[in-house]
């Protein structure tokens, strides 16, 4: 059985009991990140104690790996052994490794089970302010924004058209700190005067939530893992 394991984004005390039993249970850990997954895991002994006589294999597991780990994967799964799927932080496929696995598991006919956790882009839609539930459009999330600049602006264009049909969408997309600036000069420049809202460290010590336009914003020094939402 293969487990898709949501894990706190930044919290550890978001862990869930449903959340530590399954990982506890588990003969493997594939994780994206192996040192966040032992970190995970000593914060399970820590608070369920109980649930940790052994510890589970823990493989690495991550974008760049998916397809060469996968044929491994499979043979365990179909010889009977507890797998769960973690990605760095958040729920896997979401922007992270898994869908590759979960698309073979399902042609293959093995049995899989969703753990749901917490998500930044849910997470950040509640701080926003903004109304993912209204009639005219709703949220749409755009994984991680583009890195080359011409593939940005073009990403701009095309949510400058989607507002003119859905004309209260929101967009949502993670993004680097390396980055967020220029890719708030990019929105600037592009004649685009949107409302944004940059939130940092979601659930962590240092969270932080910003509200402005693209122009306020870019006097701004910013640190962590970032998710940006316009409107």
């Amino acid at each position: 059985m293969l487990y898709i394991v949501g894990t706190p984004i930044g919290n550890l005390d978001d862990l869930s009991l449903r959340q530590a039993k399954t990982l506890a249970s588990s003969d493997i850990i594939l994780a994206e990140d192996t040192r966040s997954a032992r970190i995970l895991l000593d914060a399970i002994k820590k608070r369920f104690p109980q649930l940790l006589p052994n510890i589970p294999n823990i493989i690495s597991y991550y974008k760049e790996k998916e397809f060469e780990k996968l044929p491994e994967v499979i043979d365990l799964l179909k010889e009977g052994k507890t797998i769960s799927l973690i990605s760095e932080s958040g729920m896997p496929l979401i922007s992270d490794p898994g869908f590759l696995l979960v698309k073979t598991i399902i042609k293959e006919k093995i049995p899989f089970t969703v753990i749901p956790g917490p998500s930044a882009l849910t997470t950040a839609l509640i701080y926003s302010g903004f109304n993912p539930s209204n009639k005219d459009g709703g949220f749409m999330f755009l994984g991680y924004f583009p890195k080359q600049p011409s593939a940005a602006l073009h990403y701009i264009n095309i949510m400058k058209s989607i507002k003119k049909m859905l004309s209260e969408v929101i967009f949502v997309f993670y993004e680097s700190p390396n980055r967020i600036n220029q890719t708030l000069q990019f929105i600037k420049v592009s004649g685009w005067n949107p409302d944004i809202v940059i939130c940092r460290e979601l659930t962590k010590k240092f969270e932080e939530v910003v509200r402005g336009k693209a122009d306020e914003l870019l006097s701004r020094d910013y640190k962590g893992e970032i998710t940006v939402l316009i409107i």
